[in-house]
């Protein structure tokens, strides 16, 4: 092991740290994992800056206890700043219970900055802190001990200049009263509908052709099993049941080890063991399961006639709104939001809510009644948005 003192590896060296953090108005946070063999992300290090030092956590040595960081991760005092800090709040969610508070995500707010959909710290980090990201070390092996020094400076690098990115990005946040739309955009991140795992809603992940009830019921217990078996035993789905080997057992429904056996890839030794009744049970529940409760087909997306042009008119005006507003369109509204805009008024998306309806929301209900119009400019060099007067 590494003697770098940049590298906590005690619960006293990462308690004394995290008292010196505590009460600091923001700290910078970053983890690195591993995923490849498990279900859950398998956590290796946490980098937290203050501000005045930066220091690497190893969660992975021998007594650590992580307990004075999850108590500085809830401090309401500190904001934690993180970049693109979905995957990271999943881990912090399944070892806290909850999430890092208060939060700022430095992707979300350069999004709310227009500097793109969804703009990668490396860019943040050369155009605001001016500082070159060294990627060398991006698939590292960061499970394995020891870590180097070179690793450990490298993960540091995440949060250093992450401190410049924060500063920059929130300075240009107040000067555009925008800081409370990256507030709504943190409640959404941090909603625990995000993070949780339900087995029964597993089969929808997987893209099936055939849509009949009978065998949707037969692939949701199958996936329910797979899901629990694979968060049981920590492990990926595809390891304990392949997607298309649990399409095409659903297809046949097999009833018996002889049947299941002849499922390609199937082994003689998995049919006829602990897997192999496990699978034939949920094929009968599959089968059995009333028809009350079988599940409905996904909905079939077919657009209306006329409702395509509606939907180009609505990207030209998202296109055009994000524009002026220096905002990424991915952050206001999606394809699908625009299509189910153009088919309902009341449409329960974001575009229609919040600060997303001042910027384009409203524009994008008055196009569709005719109370807005787009036009080319004199010059021809952009479009406008023309208010129409109603002459009744």
């Amino acid at each position: 092991m590494t003697s770098d003192p940049l590298l906590i590896t005690t619960t006293d060296a990462l308690a004394a740290f995290c008292d010196r953090m505590a009460g600091a108005a923001f700290i910078t946070v970053d983890t690195e994992f591993m995923r490849e063999k498990t279900f859950w992300p398998q956590l290796c290090l946490v980098q937290v800056g203050g501000p005045s030092e930066a220091c690497a956590i190893d969660p992975l040595a021998d007594g650590i206890d992580l307990a004075p960081l999850f108590t500085l991760m809830r401090d309401q005092r500190t904001l934690k700043v993180f970049h693109a800090a979905r995957q990271d709040l999943e881990i912090f969610y399944n070892l806290m219970g909850d999430f890092p508070q208060p939060l700022f995500d430095t992707q979300v707010a350069a999004m709310v900055c227009g500097f793109g959909d969804s703009v990668g710290y490396e860019t943040l980090a050369t155009k605001l802190a001016k500082a070159h990201i060294d990627k060398s070390m991006r698939f590292t092996d960061w499970a394995r001990r020891p870590l180097t020094d070179k690793q450990i400076r490298y993960a540091l690098s995440d949060v250093t200049h992450l401190r410049v990115v924060y500063e920059k990005l929130s300075r240009r946040l107040e000067k555009s009263s925008r800081a409370h739309w990256l507030n709504e955009e943190m409640a959404l991140l941090t909603s625990v509908d995000n993070y949780r795992v339900d087995p029964d809603e597993a089969w929808r992940r997987l893209k099936t052709r055939t849509k009949t009830p009978r065998f949707l019921a037969t692939v949701k217990e199958l996936a329910a099993w797979r899901e629990i078996e694979a968060q049981t035993r920590d492990i990926p789905r595809q390891r304990i049941l392949r997607d298309e080997m649990l399409l095409e057992i659903a297809a046949h429904a097999p009833t018996t080890v002889d049947a299941l056996e002849r499922t390609r890839g199937f082994s003689k030794g998995q049919a006829e063991g602990k897997i192999g009744k496990a699978i034939l049970d949920a094929v009968e529940r599959g089968k059995s399961m009333p028809d009350a409760e079988l599940p409905d087909p996904p909905e079939r997306k077919e657009l209306p006639q006329g409702i395509g042009p509606i939907c180009d008119l609505l990207k030209v005006l998202l296109k055009m709104r994000c524009e002026e507003n220096d905002v990424a369109q991915k952050l206001v509204a999606s394809s699908d939001d625009l299509e189910q805009i153009a088919l309902d008024d009341e449409a329960d998306v974001l575009a229609l809510k919040g600060w997303r309806r001042e910027i384009f929301g409203k524009d994008a209900i008055d196009l569709k009644h005719g109370r807005l119009a787009l036009a080319l400019s004199k010059d021809g060099k952009h479009v406008e948005a023309v208010e129409l007067v109603d002459e009744e």
